[in-house]
């Protein structure tokens, strides 16, 4: 079939992180979605930065060594390399924000308004939102005046009941904003939308990377969810620390006089699977090494023990368990962690066939066992684009 010539529009999708940029162009309207590129800037504020784009037979079309020092020069970088390869030129640029805050529940034009809004809120995701507002920056200058449509990770949870949405603090403190927001929205999204009517019943997404959080759905819809008023929050993650007991925070600050800035760069940057291990972050490296190093394995263990008590605590609030599904990184690549996540929840259905799980089939669970185990691969690019295009035909002209 065709394409929609007056639907169509090329979007351009940047996902920008506290070290990297992502870049993906896609063509796409109301019934196609063609991925044409795909770009990336990694180990931002390195010596030995990496800037390169491929198409979408991954034929690397540019290849750059050099140190990016910060986002704005990675941006910037990465659209001036762009204009000189031979690609369509895109009409949008969709952007991954993190935060919406109390304010934004839906993808936006991006406006002054917004770019304020987002300022005033840096203190929520201090890892993500300067970055992502250096990407809509870097962008409004290299294509003035082309439409800017900022994609939030929070907007998918605001639908969530409100006696999981709050916590129990004083109920100004509700009427303010702090409450539970719940991150990688537009993960959850894209498998939601890929699993159709199997995303029907009650059904918990693990979405596992270096930020890592778990959501428990029903019929599609956002029940749960383990990250809270910032990204930091819920399981354990390569750098971040997860839910601790508060008094931990307050012993930290009044009983060893650190500054708030030294415990928002513990919980942030130094705790997690860094933490644990002493070693690294990366889950591949601490599955490697934890037959002889005692920080890796326990590391691992502590992630998977993690795991495990979140998806029998999301049950719990569903009433049960149809369907399991591993996402991102993690979720997708290593088999070790989801055998060992999933060891221990038979008693909600969750039975591992471990051939398939080696070979990372897209269904892992055994016959014997009532509860379907998913591997899908997320694209919150896919999504951006979506989100990005949808906006754009809901534009007035």
């Amino acid at each position: 079939m065709a394409l929609d010539v007056a639907d169509t529009r090329i979007i351009l999708c940047l996902n920008a992180g506290s070290s990297s940029l992502k870049c993906s162009l896609y063509r796409i309207n109301r019934e196609h979605e063609k991925l044409l590129a795909v770009g990336r800037v990694e180990r931002i504020g390195l010596e030995a930065g990496d800037l390169w784009w491929e198409d979408a037979g991954q034929q690397r079309l540019v290849a750059i060594k050099k140190c990016f020092p910060d986002q704005v020069q990675a941006a910037g970088a990465i659209l001036d390399t762009l204009d000189q390869l031979n690609l369509a030129k895109p009409a949008a640029v969709g952007h991954r924000i993190v935060h919406g805050g109390s304010k934004y529940n839906a993808p936006r034009l991006v406006t002054p308004e917004l770019i304020a809004y987002l300022r005033s809120i840096t203190n929520l995701a201090p890892l993500h939102i300067p970055a992502g507002l250096h990407g809509i920056e870097a962008s409004i200058q290299h294509f003035p005046g082309l439409p800017q449509v900022a994609c939030f990770d929070t907007a998918f949870h605001h639908g969530m009941p409100e006696v999981a949405q709050r916590f129990p603090l004083p109920d100004d403190l509700w009427r303010d904003g702090v409450r539970r927001y719940g991150f990688h929205g537009l993960s959850y999204e894209y498998i939601v939308e890929k699993m159709g009517p199997e995303a029907r019943g009650r059904v918990i997404i693990a979405h596992l990377g270096n930020g890592a959080s778990l959501a428990a759905l029903r019929d599609g819809k956002p029940v749960d969810t383990t990250m809270g008023f910032t990204p930091i929050g819920g399981i354990v993650m390569g750098t971040r620390c997860g839910d601790l007991d508060p008094g931990v925070l307050l012993h930290l600050v009044t009983e060893r006089g650190l500054p708030a800035s030294e415990v928002e760069t513990m919980v942030n940057r130094r705790s997690g699977l860094l933490g644990i291990s002493g070693l690294c972050s990366d889950m591949k490296t601490l599955l490697a090494e934890r037959d002889r190093h005692a920080g890796a394995a326990r590391a691992v263990a502590m992630f998977c023990y993690s795991l495990r008590k979140n998806i029998g605590a999301l049950a719990a609030a569903l009433g049960g368990l149809d369907t399991l599904v591993f996402t991102g990184g993690i979720g997708e690549r290593a088999a070790a962690v989801r055998s060992e996540t999933c060891d221990g929840l038979e008693h909600l259905g969750i039975v591992i066939d471990e051939e398939s799980n080696r070979l990372h089939a897209e269904t892992i669970n055994s016959p014997a066992g009532p509860c379907s185990v998913k591997v899908i691969p997320t694209s919150e690019d896919l999504m951006i684009a979506r989100h990005t295009s949808r906006v754009m035909l809901a534009r007035p002209e």
